[in-house]
């Protein structure tokens, strides 16, 4: 797979490389084509650094995926290059996402139009002003909708290239690298931006966020919330408190993401049958799981896994 990252003069360093950090590094198990391109070769970055490429804006040209890592200014328009390589992108179906501010090049390409798309909580009201075609989910760390995917600030991009990277390799290896950079591969896109306490800081509360983690990897499980409290240590109360403090929401909600994920990468891997997805994946049976996606994605998972196809 071909994946081109999009620098501009200005360019966080920190948002360019959260994308190289997840799809460009030697560890990578799948080895995907990795090309940084620009405007010009040389590219002045902010903090005073200089970053020099070998790829100017046409390499994205054959790409399968793009991605603009944010922008340098929300009140400032994507320039005219930059935006022709993200609508060319898209006419070819290749996938396209923006980082952070980066939704903004996505809207003034013309393809958020009609689609939900998030970006940093700060800028949510200004892109929805500037382009009210757009269905903002305001909340949202990142948002997949089928060819078009959009984050939420800074460390969001983080989860977002995660998800995208299980997109195109499966869970299984997204999950390896989230491990290898030391983060949690759990983030859901629809985990709130704002939460109490996004990292556990007492022992309880790295206890529960142990328990989630393990609830993820192993969602065909079904606890219940007074046996997963004496597991860990604490009352049904102060567990329940911890889990929406640390996920935006309860065990239910998180049960349920994990378990769509689990069916989500035995549909990548190519498991045939809706029953045994179910099976696999906690759910009861398919009529269950077909209703879990429709209320979290809005689709079936037939539909969902047509619009993973990239290229």
């Amino acid at each position: 797979m071909r994946i081109a990252i999009i620098a501009y003069q200005g360019i966080s360093p920190f948002m360019l490389s959260t994308p190289l950090a997840v799809f460009g590094e030697p560890f990578l198990a799948s080895g995907h084509d990795v090309v940084v391109c620009g405007e010009s070769n040389r590219i002045s970055a902010s903090g005073g650094l200089v970053i020099e490429t070998t790829h100017l804006l046409d390499a994205a040209g054959h790409a399968d995926l793009v991605i603009l890592p944010g922008w340098r200014d929300a009140s400032e328009p994507v320039s005219p290059a930059i935006v022709h390589q993200l609508r060319a992108a898209h006419e070819r179906d290749a996938l396209v996402a923006g980082l952070c501010l980066g939704a903004f090049g996505l809207a003034e390409a013309g393809l958020l139009d009609g689609r939900r798309a998030t970006t940093h909580w700060a800028r949510v009201a200004e892109l929805g002003a500037r382009y009210p075609a757009v269905r903002i989910d305001a909340k949202a760390i990142y948002v997949d909708d089928g060819q078009v995917v959009t984050s939420a600030g800074i460390a969001a991009g983080l989860d977002c290239c995660l998800h995208l990277l299980a997109r195109l390799s499966g869970l299984a290896e997204a999950n390896r690298v989230a491990r290898h950079l030391v983060v949690a591969p759990q983030r859901g896109g629809e985990q709130p931006q704002l939460i109490e306490r996004p990292a556990p800081a007492s022992s309880a509360e790295r206890r529960v966020a142990e328990m989630l983690e393990d609830l993820w990897a192993n969602p065909v499980q079904s606890p219940t919330l007074d046996q997963l409290a004496a597991r860990v240590g604490v009352s049904r109360r102060s567990l329940s408190r911890h889990i929406r403090a640390r996920t935006g929401g309860s065990l239910g909600d998180w049960l349920r993401r994990a378990r769509i994920a689990r069916a989500q990468d035995m549909l990548l891997r190519g498991e045939k049958g809706l029953e045994r997805i179910a099976a696999g994946s906690g759910f009861p049976d398919a009529p269950s799981l077909r209703k879990a996606f429709r209320g979290e994605l809005g689709m079936t998972p037939t539909q969902w896994l047509a619009r993973q196809r990239i290229g």
